[in-house]
Formats: C-alpha cells, structure tokens, sequence
C-alpha cells in the first residue's frame, strides 16, 4: 500500500504543496497497548502504529438512555470480548443537555480506573460550532462554570485544548489516545444534508492551521497521542494534512464519519483522498440508527428506542426510501440465513475502507447480538460473513436505492 504525504517546499518561491511518499508516522513514549483481542482483527490508526480492534465500543448512551450500572456491566463485556478500543465525546451523552453534559465521559472514566488503561485505546472528541450547545464551552471549565454566559462551542486553539483538558480530568487519565475534532468550524452540509450550499458558509472560520497547532500543543505535551477528524469532506481532509504538513505536526490519524449500507457517499473522493493520505475510517452508525436491524418496519415503535425516544432527530433514518432500502436488505439477510443488524455490522467490518466500526448499544442482550459478527469464532461457525452472491444482492439494492438516508 503506497502512503503519500502533503509537504510543503522549503521556499514559498518553489511551488506548492506536492506529495511525496513518506513512511509512517510512529507515535513515541507510550508503553503500547495490552492486545487481548478474543479472535477480533487488529488494524492500525492511520499512520501512528496504535493498534485497535476492528470493532470499537460506542458510549453516547451512557447516562441517558443507560445508567451507570448498565454502562459499566457494558464496557466490561465488550472488554472481555477483545475490544481494546473505546470512543466518547465531551458532548455525550445523546441527545446533548446541558444537565447531563459529559456524564457519559465521567461513567467511561470510573469504569476506566479499576482497569489498566494501558489495555485500551480512548477516543473522545471535541465539539465543532453549534449553534444550540452554547453550554458546552462553560463546561470545559475548572472548575465547571455552568452559569457562565452562553457561547457556540469554537475550535480556536484555546478551545480545543480546554476540551482536551476537561475530558482527561472526566476520564481521570492522563492522556486521550485519540482526540477527534466532532464537525468542523465550518459550515459543511452534515446529517442527511449532501448538497453544499456557500450562502450559508461563515465569516469566521477559525484557520486549519490554528487548529493543527492546538492539536500538536496537546500531543507534545503527552496529552494526547494523536488527533483525527469527524463529520469532514475532502477539501477539509486535504486542507488539516497540508496544514499538519506546513506546521511540522502529525497528521489525522483518522476519519470518523457515517458510513452504512443506507449511506455510502464515503466510498467515492473520500476513500481515495484517505487512502492516499494514510487516514483510517472509523465507522459511526453503522446501524443507521437502529434502522437496519429492521424493528422499524411496519410502522413498529419500540418503548425505550431512539426512534421512540428521539424521533425528529433521526427523522433522516425513517424516511419512505429508508423503509423500502431496509426492507430489501432485511430480506437479503433473512434469505442468508443472518440476522438484519448482522448483515449490516458484516458488510462495515469487511469493506477494505473501514479501520473499526463503531458498536453502541443501550442493553446487553443488542450487545451479545452484535459481537457475534466481530469474534472469529462465531464468525467462522455461524457463516456471518458476506458471500460473494449476497454481496451482488446488496451491490444492486444500493444501485435502485442509493444511498437513502440523504434528504436533498
């Protein structure tokens, strides 16, 4: 596999930035992780050599639609089956409220202190602009200042470090493994919307550049061993690489987006621009919400479900086009002998593209059940891989009904 890196000549007189292949950036200092991974596949972050299994533990549940007691009987199970790998957010849990803003990293970092943490590999993130969340910044405050005046959460470098620092005093460690920017500071169409729309980019974008800086401040400083991306584009890809390329700093080990037999616009400029670029996709929803499991259909609305529980903000999820895609892959799956959700987690963890596919569930028993695709065992003992013939059924579901989730 060929790696190129952007790099900048010496001399603004000489051109721009041009690729060159370079070798792999390795990060130093750390004892490496502890792999014990019960029969799941290791992959490497991007570029920097962390070692992480190929199914990672989602928690924005945790401490809304879970209580501590479920969560942490969660994480130890998902621990005992290999997963070494672990991702939350300051803004957790979902839906954002400021009553219980960064509990989900607090209930992670109690979990995480009767455990040796050199077994697991942590990854928050920071918050991108957002309208609707200006409590977040008063909470990256120490001590917490929920009463401050409300602001947007900002990627300015004083920002992206204060949120650094806040997560490491919820998680009660010393260093994120990974810190991911959520969503830009930018407007960039997000969430079902696909059509770019320059009316509706700001005035203040805080430069690529700031942000690289912020993010190389807190890995020399050993607070994080290294930074990746969320919810991002192309041109924002390119654009954090050149600015790591310029500034001497690591570039994004990753690219955490939504990726789902329902949403496959990543497959196009973005698989080669990471490709190329030496960037690792994590996979978030791979379930579409629940959607793929199939326990929407016929119009079912099960107590407790995000549907249920949060139905305009996953409205994108549940759309005619959505149903009918679903239907189709249901029967595909049933016809395979598999389980709808299996299909779906099989068809993430075998694509090429993917580095780790994120796995969130808010009981044990949806847990159990997708694990079975992740460890090797059941694998090769209950079939829940993707065949060449049930491939070709997806292959042409996904021509009739491209990528449905979008709404423009």
């Amino acid at each position: 596999m060929r790696i190129y890196q952007l790099r900048y000549p010496t001399s603004k007189a000489s051109g721009p930035p041009v690729f060159h292949e370079g070798p792999a950036v390795r990060m130093k200092g750390r004892k490496p992780p502890q792999i014990h991974t019960r029969g799941l596949k290791i992959n490497h972050l991007g570029q920097t050599g962390i070692s992480v299994t190929d199914a990672c533990f989602g928690t924005m549940t945790f401490g809304e639609q879970n209580t501590e007691s479920e969560a942490h009987e969660m994480l130890s199970f998902a621990a005992d089956c290999g997963i070494n790998f672990i991702d939350t957010a300051e803004v957790y849990p979902v839906a954002p409220r400021p009553e219980t803003s960064g509990s989900t990293s607090c209930i992670l970092g109690r979990w995480l202190k009767n455990r040796k943490r050199e077994e697991f590999v942590i990854a928050s993130k920071v918050t991108g602009r957002s309208a609707g969340l200006e409590w977040i910044p008063a909470y990256r405050a120490y001590p917490e200042e929920p009463t401050a005046p409300p602001s947007q959460p900002r990627l300015d470098s004083r920002s992206i470090v204060a949120a650094a620092e806040a997560e490491l005093r919820r998680l009660q460690t010393d260093h994120i493994d990974l810190f991911q920017i959520h969503w830009p500071d930018r407007y960039i169409p997000l969430f079902g919307s696909f059509q770019y729309r320059p009316q509706l980019q700001h005035q203040d974008i805080v430069p690529f550049t700031e942000q690289v800086e912020a993010m190389g401040k807190l890995i020399s400083q050993g607070k994080i061993r290294a930074w990746g991306l969320s919810n991002e584009s192309c041109f924002g890809v390119m654009s954090f690489c050149a600015a790591a390329a310029a500034l001497g700093v690591p570039p994004p080990a990753t690219l955490q987006n939504h990726y789902s037999l329902l949403h496959r616009t990543y497959e196009g400029d973005l698989a080669e621009t990471c490709f190329n670029l030496g960037v690792g996709l994590l996979v978030w929803s791979p379930l579409a919400g629940g959607a793929l499991a199939g326990k929407y259909l016929g119009g079912k609305l099960p107590v407790g479900s995000r549907f249920a529980l949060f139905g305009e903000r996953y409205a994108r999820f549940n759309t005619e086009r959505v149903r009918q895609a679903v239907s189709r892959y249901v029967d595909i799956a049933h016809s395979a002998g598999m389980e709808p959700e299996h299909l779906a987690l099989a068809f993430c963890r075998e694509r090429w593209l993917v580095t780790s596919t994120i796995v969130g569930s808010t009981n044990m028993d949806q847990l159990r059940r997708n694990m079975k695709v992740f460890t090797s065992s059941e694998t090769h003992s209950n079939g829940l891989t993707i065949t060449p013939d049930v491939l070709r059924r997806i292959e042409a579901v996904h021509v009739e009904l491209r990528n449905p989730e979008l709404i423009d």
